[in-house]
């Protein structure tokens, strides 16, 4: 079996999708494969927030420029590289409601605001991106990593630059992992917020995520700041209006560029180690400092955050969902720290091409077995010491549905399993040697530290 998640490739119960074209995929464990070990920190909390969904391309990450570099645009291999920050795109919400609730004229309501309805089909085009631009554009800010220097050519970050959403007007933003680290990888101290009015935070990372590309960022403010309605990306249909906002090359704040949902549920590896799954493709023009900004439907609602480009591409952009941001956007709000479920797995997500090769007997679910690493290491399909091996699990079988939600292609094991909690107690159906089983796993927490 290859790697991670979707139809083709081996993934983990954190992450699953399989590739589109021939490329090199990364294994996959029950969590995310290969991001480099983060430790989260716990705030106080505010406001409660609320949650879930993927093929593959070497991929750029749409990073920040370095100092050295000037003003040039910068494009990186490696998503997740320190010296680069930026891409970024925040995506699906409830027309209605905002993530938090406040701000933007929504009424006070949880971060799972109403569903966001359906995306007009009638309205002109250049009215929604005018509209939706303005509706969600205060939002958005510019984020400094290690702050800046004056420079003939303008401000230049000492480390980088990327952009992020406001989410909760009492100053909770949602950024990429990738634009909060330093130039040595690690999880930056000193971090500068500006507003699109100007105005400048000290920022600081609440936590980041261990299963995406994704961190909070906390800033304290007196008064409340304007935030952006959050949607649910699960409803988004390819063709549909897509709005992308940020940073591009660190200076040109509040850059707003449209296309359109190019495709969902797609898999990329970056810098050959590290692979995200489950995203949105876009051809909205996402640059290096757009990492960490939102992309919006024609009703302005996020329906996710961008964080990456195609290497040698014209026209491919790929955001997170905002659906797998969700969970971790109400744990900040809740005081909690972030964290993510998982079962202990490496799978390959099934369709018909791995049915045919495998000879099985579906064509959908997730199929427990062995996977390779970059480093060309096979690794067990059951995760020592996990929730799956404790329950029972074996590789060969074959996951079909968390409870009553069922794993197929639109909906994966890991973009489902994020609807869950640590510590939540849940039945895994599965296919054994062509009998059906329910096996009781109590889901375990997604250790930081876990590679594929």
């Amino acid at each position: 079996m290859t790697d991670p998640l979707e139809p083709q490739n081996v993934s983990s119960d954190a992450d699953a999708t399989a590739p589109e074209a021939p490329a090199t995929y990364s294994p996959s464990a029950d969590v995310r494969p290969g991001w480099a070990s983060d430790t989260t920190t716990r705030w106080p909390a505010t406001t409660a927030i609320a949650a879930q969904p993927v093929e593959t391309a070497p991929v750029q990450a749409t990073d920040r420029p370095a100092r050295q570099a000037g003003l040039g645009t910068l494009l990186v291999v490696a998503l997740l590289s320190a010296m680069l920050a930026s891409g970024g795109t925040f995506l699906g919400l409830s027309s209605a409601g905002l993530l938090n609730g406040r701000g933007g004229g929504g009424a006070n309501s949880p971060v799972d605001s109403a569903r966001a309805s359906g995306q007009p089909v009638t309205i002109d085009e250049s009215s929604a991106v005018i509209d939706a631009a303005a509706k969600v554009g205060p939002a958005v800010v510019r984020i400094l990593v290690g702050g800046v220097n004056p420079d003939v050519t303008g401000e230049i970050p000492t480390e980088g630059i990327g952009s992020g959403l406001i989410y909760d007007a009492d100053g909770w933003i949602l950024t990429n992992r990738h634009v909060v680290r330093d130039s040595s990888g690690q999880l930056a101290d000193s971090l500068t917020v500006e507003l699109k009015d100007g105005r400048r935070f000290d920022g600081r990372i609440y936590g980041v995520d261990t299963l995406t590309d994704l961190a909070i960022v906390k800033i304290d403010v007196d008064t409340d700041l304007p935030t952006a309605a959050i949607g649910f990306s699960s409803e988004l249909k390819v063709g549909q209006l897509a709005i992308a906002i940020g940073s591009p090359l660190g200076t040109y704040s509040n850059t707003v560029t449209s296309g359109i949902i190019s495709a969902t549920g797609r898999t990329v590896d970056v810098d050959g180690t590290t692979r995200l799954t489950n995203l949105i493709q876009t051809d909205a023009a996402i640059n290096p400092g757009n990492s960490g900004g939102p992309l919006i439907d024609a009703a302005g609602n996020v329906i996710g955050i961008n964080t990456a480009v195609a290497r040698d591409s014209n026209g491919i952009g790929f955001a997170i969902p905002i659906d797998l941001a969700r969970p971790i956007m109400q744990q900040a709000l809740a005081g909690e720290e972030l964290s993510r479920p998982y079962i202990g797995i490496r799978y390959e997500a099934i369709n018909v091409q791995v049915k045919e090769r495998e000879h099985l007997s579906v064509d959908k679910g997730a199929l427990i077995g062995p996977s390779q690493n970059a480093a060309g290491e096979t690794l067990p399909g059951i995760i020592p010491d996990g929730p799956a091996e404790k329950a029972g699990l074996k590789e060969g079988d074959i996951v079909v549905a968390i409870n009553d939600r069922t794993i197929d292609t639109e909906h994966p094991l890991d973009a489902t399993l994020a609807g869950f909690a640590p510590g939540q107690t849940v039945d895994l159906h599965i296919l054994r040697d062509g009998a059906s089983l329910v096996i009781k796993v109590t889901l375990g927490t997604r250790p930081p530290t876990l590679t594929p």
